[in-house]
């Protein structure tokens, strides 16, 4: 967690409501999680280490909100966080990645989120450094003979250049001269293809080469001829390049990764299993023994340096209709001490879905179709028959939880997505008589509504 973010569970579970409807269990065991985070940073040093992370795993269907809770909560730390599928991965990385190279994913959205940050504050700075250089390319230095700009404004060796560059300053400000044409000086590296390997090591193998090489390869530059609109976004991309120092970032990169970055490992179920054998099942216990380490603490190479995963918060989702939790290898279990089982959605959960967070779905569509200013007012009743149908739907066909509703708002609303362009100024009522008419044959046949919803 950030310092500036210091947040209380109650805070937490507050602000996760704004977007989740339910699932409070959830919501105050990741709530304890995240305020255990700076609890620890304001610990002594010497015991601040030994402070491990307690992990979650979440039990629950598909469509229940398990991701969701997880990516608002990094959200809402400020945190690097990154999603990935458990079935991915295979023993040793054979066929699929090494477990490893989720270390090195998170650290890479480590260093693109401190170096956002640190681009952000320069960025008054270096638009008045790209500034400068657009004027001087505007207004090049005056030669011994008379200069002449040709479609800017004649200025003889006697005329004051500062009085000629204030004005070009003020037009440039302006916006008057965005759409003449300049010739700018690009940096460009040529790099020769490499194809990163497949493979543990063989991956990090090839990021590590390409790093190299593109240290070794010469900056060449050319000329382009652009508009001076364009030329201020590429020189202020530029200036702000120069300004970050990349040594800092990396190094406060690696520090946000280690002690505030999320992994959230779902369909943790597909890997349970500890038959003993031939098949799937070796693989599964083998992906299990290569997370162990990473969950316990290790350190992992990256092309930025050695990353820590002993303060790393593992967020693991699963189903586990079949497999159980107790399915895992003991040793994963135990760095594994918080289960939260979520509670299935109700009709209820899809009313509020569909009405109270802050991006409800209804909310979604009438927004969109407001931007070809065509009015959408929905009746309660409207809203009503939308969670029935997806409730029967969902019932009779395969349970996706709240995804259902994506499916069922997408074909409700299809013919007026299509005609609101020939529809401006026209406000529509969406009833429930509307809804059973584009829905009806759909619930009622069980074969159509596995292929349509």
């Amino acid at each position: 967690m950030s310092s500036d973010v210091a947040l209380t569970p109650a805070q937490i579970v507050a602000e996760l409501d704004r977007y989740i409807v339910g699932q409070e269990r959830a919501k105050r065991a990741v709530a304890v999680a995240l305020r255990n985070r700076w609890r620890r940073q304001n610990l002594p040093p010497e015991l601040r280490d030994e402070v491990a992370p307690k992990n979650i795993i979440m039990i629950g269907p598909t469509g229940v909100g398990k991701t969701e809770v997880a990516r608002r909560l990094a959200k809402l730390a400020q945190a690097p966080f990154l999603k990935v599928e458990a079935s991915k991965y295979t023993e040793i990385g054979y066929v699929g990645r090494d477990v490893e190279s989720m270390i090195r994913d998170l650290t890479e959205l480590s260093v693109n989120m401190v170096k956002a940050e640190m681009t952000a504050r320069v960025a008054e700075r270096a638009a008045v450094l790209a500034e400068e250089r657009l004027l001087d390319l505007l207004l090049p230095t005056p030669r011994r003979e008379p200069f002449s700009s040709g479609s800017l404004e004649e200025v003889s060796p006697d005329a004051s250049r500062e009085a000629t560059k204030e004005k070009l300053r003020a037009q440039l400000k302006a916006g008057r001269l965005d759409e003449r044409m300049v010739e700018l000086e690009v940096q460009q590296q040529t790099l020769p293809t490499i194809e990163v390997l497949s493979g543990q090591g063989l991956e990090e193998m090839g990021i590590h080469l390409k790093d190299m090489l593109s240290n070794l390869m010469p900056t060449r530059t050319r000329q382009r001829r652009v508009r001076i609109a364009e030329a201020r976004r590429l020189l202020v991309q530029e200036e702000a390049q120069k300004l970050v120092d990349m040594e800092e970032v990396v190094a406060q990169a690696i520090r946000r990764a280690e002690n505030s970055g999320i992994v959230f490992l779902d369909e943790l179920d597909k890997i349970a299993g500890r038959e003993a054998g031939h098949g799937p099942d070796v693989s599964r216990e083998g992906v299990q023994r290569d997370l162990l380490p990473i969950v316990e603490g290790s350190a992992v190479t990256t092309k930025y340096g050695v990353v820590r995963t002993d303060h790393i918060l593992f967020i693991a989702a699963g189903a586990f209709h079949v497999a159980k939790p107790a399915d895992l290898i003991p040793e994963l279990q135990g760095r594994f001490p918080i289960r939260v089982e979520l509670d299935p959605l109700t009709r209820e959960d899809f009313v509020r879905i569909l009405t109270e967070p802050q991006n409800a779905l209804l909310r979604q569509y009438t927004e969109l179709l407001g931007t070809e200013r065509v009015g959408l007012r929905w009746a309660p009743e409207a809203v009503e028959a939308i969670a029935e149908i997806a409730m029967k739907v969902n019932a009779s066909t395969e349970n996706i939880g709240a995804r259902r509703l994506y499916t069922i708002m997408e074909k409700l609303l299809e013919e007026i997505s299509f005609n609101a362009p020939d529809m401006p100024g026209k406000e529509l009522t969406i009833d429930a008589g509307y809804v059973h008419a584009r829905l009806g044959d759909i619930t009622r046949d069980q074969d159509l509504s596995r292929y349509i919803l």
